[in-house]
């Protein structure tokens, strides 16, 4: 479990629109100007903290492979840690222009976290020292570095690193994005940058992947996506070698103003990529797939949505994690998440419940593997000014095996979300 949550990347992203849908309130980008006229640079980003208390189940808890339900040790089940939430700090620096009737700009972002961490990536990797001891810092995050080019006659190309199409909407809707949701590796002796928010409990996080894209035109506020990315390797299958194709995926998405006070919008996406892979001289390959679905309504003051997604050697929590056995027979998973927020003057109140599976490869397989991930979160987001929002939050977590193994643990945390 707690390697599991040690090896994903955790989401980090930052855009003033999606902020601006998320907490009610402007970003307050920074722009500037070039003498003539004909460059704007861009900065916006948020710094965010929290403090985070778990409750988890007892040391001697029956393993669940992948579980994401925290379990103590001898010491006790109680856990304490001060840190950034779903998203660490972020620094978003952009440029754009046009010239000759296209539209050009670059992008970079830049995430440091507040978790001590001496092991270079602030997520991943071997750790050098231990964290959380004296004389140690934190990490930075480079996971977005892309470019785009069009016009709203040609349509756009992003070409670089950016979040991936597959289950983007519904991070970027999920309540928890300011907040911290399930406290994941938060609720271990060596926090990450990042805590969980619903990853592997609702949905597969989309990731952060090398590609090149291409999005038409809007029509009548439906538009499409397709591209190319860069092949990943799947986490937990031996001999891994270089991929043959790319990977690929799609997006439909769909806005439709329903009166002045009501709006829907609905998207589906799919992914594919093939993984091949060398055990004992003996070449083999699977291909991953997914698709989902998600669905959300505006009315006044009150939102909801509700996710769908369905793969097969595609994994569970992140992408190509646990979605085959040692020698590739592949896993089929599929999860869901709904969600509801109401907003009384300044301050949202919400819920959200999701469900993760993930099938056996054959009757020889772990029977310790997690055969379900579950939790809902309530939450209070307060916006005590236009670019500070006060939260508070509590989760409760199970995480069911196929032998019937079982683990629960609950966090809590209160925190503040500064954005600029």
């Amino acid at each position: 479990m707690t390697k599991l949550r040690g090896k994903l990347y955790p989401l980090a992203l930052w855009a003033a629109g999606v902020l601006i849908g998320l907490m009610g309130a402007p970003a307050g980008a920074v722009d500037l100007k070039t003498a003539d006229g004909s460059w704007t640079f861009s900065i916006n980003g948020n710094v965010n903290v929290h403090y985070i208390y778990s409750n988890c189940d007892d040391s001697t808890a029956p393993a669940v492979d992948g579980g994401l339900a925290c379990v103590g040790t001898a010491s006790g089940s109680n856990v304490s840690t001060i840190q950034n939430g779903l998203l660490p700090a972020a620094f978003s620096f952009g440029v754009a222009t046009t010239q000759d009737g296209y539209d050009l700009a670059a992008h970079l972002g830049l995430y440091p976290g507040i978790a001590a961490n001496d092991s270079g990536s602030p997520n991943v990797g071997p750790l050098v020292n231990p964290r959380n001891t004296a004389l140690s810092t934190t990490g930075l995050d480079i996971r977005q570095v892309y470019m785009t080019f069009g016009n709203k006659e040609l349509g756009t190309f992003t070409l670089g690193r950016n979040i991936g199409l597959f289950g983007a909407d519904v991070i970027l809707n999920d309540m928890t994005l300011p907040g911290v949701g399930v406290a994941g590796s938060a609720s271990g002796a060596a926090p990450a940058n990042t805590t969980l928010g619903s990853i592997g409990l609702g949905y597969i996080y989309t990731d952060w992947l090398a590609q090149i894209d291409y999005t038409t035109p809007d029509f009548s506020g439906l538009n499409f996506t397709i591209g190319i990315f860069d092949p990943i390797n799947a986490l937990g299958v031996a001999g891994p070698v270089g991929k043959k194709a790319p990977g690929f995926h799609g997006k439909v998405a769909w806005t439709v103003p329903i009166s002045n006070t009501m709006k829907f919008y609905g998207s589906a996406t799919f992914i594919s990529q093939k993984q091949n892979f060398v055990t004992g001289g003996t070449p083999y390959d699977y291909n991953g797939t997914g698709f989902d679905v998600f669905a959300k309504i505006d009315v006044e003051d009150l939102e909801a949505f509700a996710y769908y997604y369905h793969g097969s050697g595609l994994g569970t929590t992140g992408l190509f994690v646990m979605s085959a056995d040692a020698v590739g027979n592949t896993r089929d998973s599929d999860g869901f998440l709904v969600q509801a927020t109401y907003k009384v003057g300044a301050v949202k109140f919400g819920v959200n419940y999701g469900e993760s599976k993930l099938d056996l490869a054959n009757a020889g397989d772990s029977p310790t593997l997690v055969s379900k991930n579950r939790k809902v979160t309530g939450g209070i987001y307060d916006s005590l000014t236009k670019n500070l929002t006060l939260l508070a939050e509590v989760s409760d977590v199970h995480a069911d095996a196929h032998n019937g193994n079982s683990d629960h643990s609950t966090n809590f945390n209160i925190g503040a979300f500064l954005s600029f």
